[in-house]
């Protein structure tokens, strides 16, 4: 469909215009107000104790959540690919169910299974505390970053098809062999990818969160809770907008990567789909290559 000059500026400044209003503006606010007492004042707010403690367990919950998103989204894209099962179809449901369900009210089904008087509210009587813990922290932040992994790779997985793995267990491959020198090769911007967002997810994730945590500083609080419990129980807006300025620096990070790696992934993938197979020689996946006989 052609458009015009004037429509195609029009629609140029009407984007322009909604980002500007809803990104540039409270972006350019927060980081305003977060350097408007000088910088001494900034790294005094973020060098507290509690801002600290919070960095650490948001950086340590990105930790544990990425390599179970990690085995989980392979495992789970090889089934959805690969597999042929009843269920398939519910299983592919299941894995967005994240995305249609409010945060909020996973925190509260969480409660009703690990909670004291949960399903699984044994757990409490020996010593392991789930919820108001780093456990059902964990578990909330995997909940709502499980598509990630999944989602990134699978259509990888249907573009590379089963050419090559199956040459590589004609040359008499192990499954293992095969995964690790063909498939995952093959998957890695993706899996990249999918690891990215996840870990801005995992660093930006509230409403979850603060339904299965204590928000106690020091104890169980992230740096989300922490801007939340700056701003609203403290009345410390300062320290509410350098915590938040120091949580846009990481989700910079993220972005910044996911920048880079989506401006490598066509040219990766190019050469991917263009290279032949012969140029994967597949026989050191073989425990023995066969011998010419005499």
């Amino acid at each position: 469909m052609k458009v015009s000059t004037p429509t195609r500026i029009a629609l140029r400044t009407v984007a322009l215009l909604y980002l500007t209003v809803l990104l540039a503006v409270p972006i350019v606010s927060i980081v305003w107000r977060t350097f408007e007492p000088g910088l001494g004042a900034f790294w005094a707010s973020i060098r507290t104790p509690a801002a600290i403690s919070a960095l650490n367990l948001s950086l340590l919950i990105v930790a544990i959540v990425v390599p179970i998103n990690v085995i989980f989204g392979i495992v789970t894209a090889l089934a959805l690919v690969r597999g042929r099962f009843p269920g398939r179809r519910l299983l592919s449901g299941i894995v967005d169910l994240p995305f249609a369900v409010s945060p909020i009210v996973v925190g509260v089904s969480l409660i009703l299974l690990w909670g004291v008087h949960g399903w699984f509210g044994g757990l409490e009587n020996l010593g392991i505390q789930v919820i108001f813990g780093l456990p059902g922290m964990v578990i909330a932040t995997i909940f709502v970053t499980l598509p990630f992994v999944v989602r990134e790779v699978e259509p990888v997985l249907h573009e590379i098809g089963t050419d090559q793995e199956q040459a590589a267990a004609t040359l008499g491959a192990s499954g293992w062999q095969t995964f690790f020198r063909i498939t995952l090769p093959a998957i890695r911007w993706g899996l990249t990818y999918g690891v990215v967002l996840t870990v801005a997810r995992a660093l930006g994730e509230f409403g979850a969160v603060i339904m299965v945590s204590s928000g106690f500083p020091g104890v169980s609080q992230t740096l989300t809770l922490l801007v939340h419990s700056r701003y609203i129980d403290d009345h410390n807006v300062h320290g509410a907008y350098s915590a938040a300025t120091l949580l846009m620096f990481l989700a910079l990070i993220t972005l910044l990567l996911m920048t880079v790696l989506d401006r490598k992934r066509p040219a990766t993938h190019d050469a991917t789909a263009d290279a032949p197979l012969a140029s994967t020689d597949p026989r050191p996946l073989a425990d023995a290559t066969p011998r010419s006989q005499s």
